[in-house]
Parts: structure tokens; C-alpha cells; sequence
């Protein structure tokens, strides 16, 4: 799971990149399809047929894979890198409190204490100007880095469908091949996407079409180390780990893009890791699947 937090935080820093000019919905098929071409070679590769029969989830992954994508996408061109991804990074929490009753994992009144700071965090990063001000945390610095609202709600809309996207991909684990799942992603993506980019279509330059790549191949790398994780390993567990993406893309919010994070964004942060943490430490590993 850590080298599918590298892999991923390098596609968000290239979006973001990429997405100054280039509408979020285009940036999206352009990786979809990439990875579709790339999944399919692998599946070709190993000689495993794409078409299992697990059609509902699938289909399921898909859809929501599809809402998360865009919603993450359209974030990271509106929001600050880092906070676009810590945002993102509340997954691991909903996580927690939707896997016992999807997948009958545990839970326990830490498991509600580390969600309770997930939320506390998102306030911090979000900054409501009205909860601020009456707390008496707001200055004119702060008002002038408000973040967009309808930016932040569709960030948080995307971490659901991304905690919902590790559930069904852990619910796989044993009815699908990992690069089975991957494949059928992109495969629903592509199609769904076109009625909305085909308006907006601008023409990538050079210089952008070898971004719109390395956004590709990273998501391809991310997609399929994140299946594997989580078909051998506790959802809650897993997705924790990937926390480290949040490091990430400070580093690169920093370096590439010169956005410093506000005080609320780091202790926003720090809530949100030690809501994750908690989260972390509470699973239990499960014995390996067995590979299929």
C-alpha cells in the first residue's frame, strides 16, 4: 500500500499540474483509457480472462470508481494540493465505520474516537468562515485562503466513494483476479465519461500529453498495488497505511507548486493521522488470499 501512496500522490501532483489548463473530466478518460490499454495487456500477459462473473460488483467498483475519480480530479484543480488530499484521505476512517457492517469487521469506541478526529480535522482544513470566526480562529489571512466550498464538498462526496470502492474491492478479494477488478474500473470510466468531456475538450500540448502519461502509468502502478493490499490484508488496516500520501503531496504541494499549508491545514492534518492511527492499530491482519 505505501507504493500505492507514492504511485498516487505523483498522479495528483500531475493533475494538478496538468489540470491548469486542462479540464478535470479530460484529464480523467485520458488516464482511464491508459489504464484500460495497460490492464488489459497485463491480462493478456498472464492469460487470465477479463470477464468473470462477479458482474454486479464489478459494475458496482466501476460506478463508484467513476464518481470518486472525477470528484478527486475536479478537487485537486479548485483546492490546494494538500488539502485536496487530506480531504481525500478521510476514506480510512468511513472506511472503519462501514466495514463492520459491509464485511463484518471489528469495531470499538476507538474506532468512533478516531472518526470523531477525522471530522474535527476536515473542519480545520476547511475553514467554515462562520465556525471560525465565532471560535475566534479566523484573521483576514485565513479569510483570504478561504477554500471553495462546492470544492471541498465534492472532495469530501470523492472520499466517500473511495471508502466504498476499498469495500467492494476487499469484497472481491476472493471472487476476483486484482487485475481482473483494476480492469473492469477504466472499462466503465471511459464510456461514462465521454458525454461530458466531448463539450470540453481542449487539445493537450506536448509538454501535457507527457504529464496526461505519467498520470497513467502512476494510476495503473497505485491501482494495481492497492487491489493487491487489499486482497490480503484488513481494509481498515490497509487503507491506513496509505496515509502516507498525505506526506506526499505536502512535499510536493510545497516544491512544485509553492502552496505552504495554512496552521489549520497541519492541524487539520494531525487529526485526520491521528484519527487514521487509531483506525490502524484497532484490525487485525487476515491470512493472505491466495493468488488466483
Amino acid at each position: 500500500m505505501l507504493w500505492s501512496a507514492l504511485a498516487f500522490s505523483v498522479m495528483s501532483a500531475m493533475v494538478k499540474l496538468v489540470g491548469a489548463r486542462i479540464p478535470s473530466v479530460e484529464i480523467a478518460i485520458v488516464r482511464s483509457t491508459m489504464t484500460l490499454v495497460a490492464s488489459y495487456a497485463f491480462l493478456r500477459h498472464a492469460g487470465i480472462s477479463p470477464w468473470e462473473s462477479e458482474y454486479r460488483w464489478l459494475f458496482a467498483r466501476g460506478l463508484l470508481g467513476f464518481c470518486g475519480l472525477h470528484s478527486y480530479f475536479y478537487a485537486l484543480t479548485v483546492l490546494p494540493l494538500a488539502e485536496a488530499t487530506v480531504i481525500q484521505f478521510l476514506n480510512p476512517i468511513l472506511v472503519a465505520l462501514m466495514a463492520p457492517i459491509a464485511l463484518g469487521e471489528a469495531f470499538s469506541p476507538k474506532d468512533a474516537l478516531g472518526s470523531a478526529l477525522g471530522f474535527f480535522g476536515v473542519l480545520f482544513i476547511a475553514r467554515p468562515e462562520a465556525l471560525f470566526h465565532a471560535l475566534h480562529l479566523s484573521s483576514g489571512h485565513d479569510a483570504a485562503l478561504a477554500l471553495s466550498p462546492l470544492g471541498v464538498g465534492v472532495g469530501l462526496f470523492g472520499a466517500v466513494c473511495s471508502a466504498l470502492v476499498y469495500l467492494v474491492v476487499r469484497k472481491l478479494r476472493d471472487k476476483a483476479h486484482a487485475l481482473v477488478v483494476v480492469f473492469h474500473f477504466p472499462l466503465l470510466v471511459v464510456p461514462l465519461s465521454l458525454p461530458f468531456v466531448i463539450p470540453v475538450w481542449v487539445w493537450p500540448t506536448w509538454s501535457e500529453w507527457l504529464l496526461l502519461l505519467v498520470i497513467g502509468l502512476s494510476a495503473q502502478w497505485g491501482q494495481m498495488k492497492m487491489t493487491e493490499s487489499l486482497h490480503q490484508e484488513a481494509a481498515a488496516r490497509a487503507t491506513a497505511v496509505s496515509f502516507a500520501q498525505v506526506v506526499f503531496a505536502m512535499f510536493f504541494s510545497i516544491t512544485l507548486f509553492g502552496e505552504v499549508p495554512t496552521w489549520s491545514t497541519w492541524v487539520g492534518a494531525a487529526f485526520v493521522f491521528a484519527g487514521t492511527l487509531l483506525v490502524a492499530r484497532l484490525q487485525r491482519p487476515t491470512p493472505p488470499t491466495p493468488a488466483r
